[in-house]
């Protein structure tokens, strides 16, 4: 009987963790150039990002940056400061997957998967098709 408690005990721990980590990416994180910072919230059991702040906030003429290379030509005047560029993730086995990532230097949307390293760093895998095909960047947690 004692036994079967300790492993009672030790399945509760577990269950416990994933729950809590399951939401350890939510806050703000710095992209791997250091340009922008993006801001990782939840939304019922999904979770997205949007840009708040960037290092560069304007253009050379000084004019504040859009979101120009957008392919919907309605949504080029919508500001970067602000701009939902992550999407629709979910939380499966360690790791959130079946998002998206837009890139508005390109105005091109990604598949993207997200895993949280050892470190604290945020490994953002973004592909077209298959994710192996993909490009890795790591984000750091703004401090």
């Amino acid at each position: 009987m004692k036994y079967f408690s300790i492993v009672l005990l030790l399945v509760a721990f577990a269950l416990t963790g994933s729950a809590q980590n399951k939401d350890a990416i939510l806050g703000k994180w710095v992209n791997s150039t250091g340009e922008a910072h993006i801001d990782v919230t939840k939304r019922s059991d999904k979770y997205f990002g949007k840009i708040v702040w960037l290092k560069d906030p304007k253009d050379e003429k000084g004019n504040v940056k859009t979101d120009y290379k957008n392919p919907n030509t309605s949504l080029r005047s919508k500001q970067i400061v602000g701009l939902e560029i992550l999407k629709n993730f979910v939380f499966e086995d360690e790791k959130w997957t079946d998002g998206s990532i837009y890139d508005p230097k390109s105005g091109k949307l990604y598949s993207c998967n997200m895993t949280l390293k050892a470190n604290g760093d945020l490994n953002m895998r973004g592909y077209i098709g298959v994710a192996l095909l993909g490009r890795t960047e790591v984000w750091k947690r703004v401090k």
